[in-house]
């Protein structure tokens, strides 16, 4: 069975009770407390912000700012905004999460240790539900090729999605980063919940010494250190314990990716390739998949028997199934 959690496919899925964490946020600074809840069937992914008592759906069109993370807003209320979501998304994405409610209290989720693993032990910890009633799960199919690219030439950034006729998002990144101890590598996965914590989930941010100093002065990184981030000076990886995998930079990259396609709000079945791809041009992807409806399709993210309607279908089910 491809997959890590054995509930049944033809219901949506949340937590099975509300868990949290506290800790700073990477950019900000600030001490952050988290709680991941329940939500109904048919909810999607909502961050909700408890200082402000408001709340932003986790979804493409509603990011205002891509700048070495990806923020989320409202666009009446602009100075209502929860940064770096990317990581918790992609944790409840790779988990196969289809509804929940992310609880903070300041503007950014916490970086915790740079990575999705501590977001992958919180769902762990509490378990998933599969519930009852007639929420389906949907998948979003790409139908037509669609890039996004940025500069010219050979070097320049780009990301694609193209229709597999497969059930689940497989992805290809290439990064390069000459003359550090980054270099150039490269990483395909078919994402599913056992490659996603196999493959991608341990993988840690990262940036370049020189770089520190320039992001505190613009205002970011304030809460970054060797504890929450990778530091790469030249040829040589700072962080006393060195790496978790020899790729770690391009396995962070495409758990990145996996993240922000989490914004299309249902699981994408099709193929992402990308070169020095980025929180940007994901988001520019996302939008220019949805910018026309011969793009893609709604489907449902399970395989029906052919001979029953959907609705006959679910009408057969077991009841909802726990899975701790």
């Amino acid at each position: 069975m491809d997959g890590y959690f054995p509930l049944e496919t033809g219901r949506r899925r949340t937590l099975k009770a509300a868990i949290g964490c506290v800790g700073i946020g990477l950019h900000s600074g600030k001490r952050v407390s988290l709680t991941l809840r329940p939500a109904e069937a048919g909810a999607g992914i909502r961050f909700r912000r408890t200082d402000l008592g408001v709340e932003i759906p986790a979804l493409y069109d509603h990011v205002v700012d891509t700048r070495l993370c990806t923020a989320l807003g409202l666009a009446e209320a602009p100075e209502v905004r929860v940064g770096t979501v990317e990581h918790v998304m992609a944790a409840l994405a790779g988990c196969g999460v289809d509804d929940a409610i992310i609880e903070l209290d300041g503007p950014e989720v916490p970086i915790l240790d740079g990575s999705a693993a501590p977001f992958v032990f919180l769902i762990d910890c509490t378990g998933l539900v599969a519930q009852a009633g007639l929420g389906l799960p949907e998948a979003i199919e790409v139908l037509r090729p669609v890039q996004v690219q940025d500069g010219e030439g050979p070097d320049a950034a780009w990301a694609m999605l193209e229709p597999t006729g497969g059930d689940r998002l497989e992805a290809s990144l290439t990064i390069d980063f000459p003359g550090t101890a980054i270099g150039r590598q490269s990483l395909e996965a078919r994402i599913s919940p056992r490659e996603f914590r196999a493959e991608l989930a341990e993988a840690r941010t990262f940036t370049l010494a020189e770089e520190v100093a320039r992001l505190r002065a613009a205002g970011l990184a304030q809460g970054g250190s060797l504890a929450n981030a990778v530091v790469v000076d030249g040829p040589l990886v700072l962080n006393p314990g060195g790496l978790r995998q020899a790729d770690e930079f391009v396995r962070h990259k495409l758990l990145d990716v996996v993240g922000d396609l989490a914004l299309a709000g249902a699981p994408i079945r099709g193929r992402f390739s990308g070169h020095r791809s980025g929180h940007a041009l994901n988001n520019r992807l996302l939008r220019a998949l949805f910018a026309d409806p011969a793009n893609w399709r709604a489907v449902p993210s399970f395989t029906l028997p052919q001979a029953l309607p959907a609705a006959e279908y679910v009408a057969t089910r077991q009841p909802a199934m726990a899975v701790a």
